[in-house]
């Protein structure tokens, strides 16, 4: 604890960084603040009623998840940064498929990612218009607006509203991974997230010190276990050792051979991070869409469809598992290029020792990207159901979120990413680090961790 203390000390007299952090705290502070602020014309009394049943697992209680609560709300806020979200990904998903982006991504340098950082923008305005009606119709369908106001200025202004909401929340992330610490966009949904765990943790503890105070110690335990797991396939790396060739020193007949430098390539167990999940989860999404639009009550009285909307159900954990495994598997061929990496050993004068440069290394880092997606990719199933199994044995659903899945990832990647930060500022003014016993991914001097990472 005296440690913990001294870092924590440390970390205020570093002028920089107590700068950064408490302008990070100040536009999180005002993120927050807009999740309160409800839109013109909605009656938050019929919404709180509305709202009070609604699936903590369906998509609409996802998005209520990453926004803080805002959704359900009805605030400026109430989309977040999820149209973001959505962009980048779209954006990323167009580098794979259509030259163009794969220019502005790998060719173009600065100016190519500037240009994909605009039409980011731009497209992020759009899903936000797009979704922002789809918003307000969802709140006129509950009965949560206020009859007395007039639809069309209600529609108009709110749509105005709920996109400088979104396009503000943006803002507040850039300016946060520009001048703050960590990755604001990351932040801010992780802000969200945690906001629902102090209430969530609350009622599960007062039902089960009615129940049995035994079984919240051991649900405690658990998720310090699930936690930690994460955190360790999060950090785990597949060093692949690299020789660089001999070079030559001094002049003339002075000239002397000196040995190459060892280093290696970080490759990630878990390379596709939480995209696999993410993909997963909307197609999981379709069955309770053909449930909501089908007409007539066979569709509602149908087992199957059934099954597919209860995410604790046999299965749609089965199908939701095997659908994670799958692109994992897909995602990491996308974005971990060996042949990439072949060719940057070969402009660096750099081979693997015994393997041939060219087609050869690009194969072997082939063959070893796909033995280490296997445990990667079971793992991220077994996280991806893990609420549903700490559902059937008791734990609040609120809660169970909690205990694996698109949340807990989140959590785990953002706050070692923010940890890596202030660590790093910490070392350049020699002080000790954060974590004095193991390594926080990112300390290491590795002269590839970045493609490795970035890949």
């Amino acid at each position: 604890m005296k440690n913990f203390i001294q870092t924590l000390q440390n970390i205020w007299k570093i002028k920089e960084l107590r700068e950064r952090i408490l302008y990070t705290l100040g536009l999180i502070l005002i993120y927050r603040l807009g999740s309160f602020i409800v839109l013109p014309g909605v009656m938050p009394d019929v919404l709180e009623q509305a709202t009070a049943n609604s699936n903590p697992n369906d998509i609409l209680g996802l998005i209520n998840l990453f926004t803080g609560g805002a959704f359900n709300n009805a605030a400026i806020m109430a989309l977040g940064v999820m149209p973001y979200i959505t962009a980048a990904i779209i954006v990323q998903l167009l580098g794979f498929a259509v030259p163009y982006f794969q220019r502005l991504q790998q060719r173009e340098g600065e100016s190519g990612r500037k240009k994909i950082n605009q039409i980011t923008r731009l497209l992020t305005l759009a899903i936000t218009l797009v979704q922002g009606g789809g918003y307000l119709t969802y709140i006129y369908s509950l009965g949560a607006v206020d009859p007395n106001v007039p639809q069309g200025i209600f529609w108009i202004a709110n749509i105005i509203i709920l996109s400088t909401g979104t396009i503000f929340a943006m803002w507040l992330g850039e300016r946060i991974t520009d001048n703050g610490v960590g990755n604001g966009i990351s932040l801010l949904i992780t802000i969200g997230i945690i906001a629902g765990l102090p209430q969530a943790f609350a009622a599960e503890f007062l039902l089960q010190m009615e129940n049995s105070p035994i079984l919240f110690v051991v649900e405690l335990a658990a998720f310090f276990v699930i936690m930690a797991a994460t955190v360790l396939i999060v950090q785990g790396i597949r060093k692949i050792p690299i020789q660089f060739a001999k070079r030559m020193v001094g002049r003339g007949a002075n000239q002397m051979p000196v040995a190459g430098v060892r280093d290696y390539i970080p490759l990630k167990v878990n390379a596709a991070g939480v995209m696999p999940i993410i993909f997963a989860q909307a197609l999981m999404f379709l069955p309770a869409t053909v449930a909501q639009f089908a007409s007539g009550a066979s569709a509602q009285a149908s087992p199957i469809l059934r099954a597919l909307n209860d995410f604790t159900s046999m299965p749609y954990n089965i199908i939701y598992f095997f659908l994670v495994v799958l692109f994992t598997y897909v995602y990491t061929a996308l974005i971990v290029n060996p042949q990439q990496y072949s060719e940057y050993l070969k402009r660096q004068n750099a081979f693997i020792p015994g393997i041939k440069p060219g087609k050869p290394t690009s194969d072997f880092i082939d063959s070893i990207t796909t033995r280490i997606t296997l445990p990667g990719s079971v793992f991220l199933g077994i996280i991806s159901i893990m609420p549903a199994v700490a559902a059937a044995f008791g734990v609040n659903v609120a809660f169970a979120m909690f205990f694996g899945g698109t949340s807990l990832l989140i959590l785990v990647g953002v706050v070692l990413d923010t940890l890596q930060q202030i660590e790093s500022y910490l070392l350049m003014r020699k002080y000790d680090g954060l974590v004095k016993s193991g390594r926080i991914q990112g300390r290491s001097s590795s002269r590839l961790q970045q493609i490795g990472s970035g890949m």
